[in-house]
């Protein structure tokens, strides 16, 4: 009887202790952030909104270090193609493929590429984040056809339901990084 009570004041004292953390591990595993302060650093360095960086590495690796089908590489999934262009644009001379695992080179990379796609689509989120998931070339196409038929281009013209649906992840995930993680981000 006197350990079947102390299991029981143990299972109290766990309950205690595990409950009132229950929502934050919660949160954590369905919304996780990681890297936080590279997020920030990076997104003032190149003039983004970190909520925006954080939704991109979820909704292409989820904070976990990935190599895709396509050979897309860790958080914010380049492919060495793209990090070749990249380093080529900012500069870079001395890029190496796996410079893609390591967070910081990968974040940079990644956040320098979302401000180029920004830059060249004038502050258009949407189109920015198509060219980030479906390509420039097809972007440009999209919008190019959009004017033919004299008409604004609008997310429904993105002719990839893929990319459709990864404009819309990443969206809905900007909106629940700002509320869950300001703090973190320094919103």
């Amino acid at each position: 009887m006197t350990a079947l009570l102390g299991v029981a004041m143990l299972a109290v004292v766990a309950a205690a202790v595990v409950l009132p953390r229950l929502p934050d591990a919660v949160r954590d595993l369905a919304l996780p952030l990681a890297h936080a302060d590279i997020i920030r650093v990076q997104a003032a360095d190149k003039d983004l909104d970190p909520s925006l960086v954080a939704a991109i590495i979820y909704a292409e690796s989820r904070f976990r270090d990935v190599t895709s089908h396509a050979g897309a590489r860790g958080l914010m999934q380049i492919t060495p193609a793209t990090a070749r262009y990249i380093a080529q644009l900012s500069g870079g001379t001395a890029f190496e493929q796996g410079d893609l695992a390591t967070p910081k080179i990968n974040i940079s990379y990644g956040a320098f590429y979302l401000r180029y796609l920004l830059q060249r689509y004038g502050d258009n989120t949407v189109l920015a984040l198509a060219a980030y998931n479906g390509g420039e070339g097809n972007v440009d196409r999209w919008i190019a056809e959009a004017r033919t038929s004299e008409q604004a281009f609008d997310r429904s013209q993105i002719r990839f339901a893929e990319t459709r649906a990864y404009v819309d992840r990443v969206l809905d995930a900007r909106t629940k990084y700002r509320n869950r993680y300001s703090r973190e981000l320094g919103l």
